[in-house]
């Protein structure tokens, strides 16, 4: 596991990550709380300290205005690119 403690910041793409990391607030919170992993087994599952995953949380309830658009965002680019995608039923042999 990591050691050193990684910043929050947004340098490698438009929403709030762990510093080093393609890891980001948006993800670490989802899979706490709505997949309801531990913070323990997300850190050991992406080879980062426990406390990155907590400030990664208190990142998150810091900045609600921001988390709201980030995912508001998302929900926007998922639609936009739904017509992308295939339904595994519209699959054919």
């Amino acid at each position: 596991m990591s050691q050193v403690a990684r910043q929050i910041v947004r340098e490698l793409h438009d929403e709030p990550h762990l510093e080093g990391r393609r890891i980001t607030v948006q993800f670490i919170k989802t899979q706490i709380e709505d997949r309801g992993l531990s913070p323990r087994t997300v850190a050991d599952r992406h080879d980062i300290d426990v406390a990155d995953v907590y400030r990664a949380l208190t990142y998150y309830y810091d900045h609600p205005e921001e988390m709201q658009v980030v995912e508001a965002d998302r929900e926007a680019a998922i639609e936009e690119h739904e017509h992308l995608t295939t339904d595994p039923d519209d699959v054919r042999d």
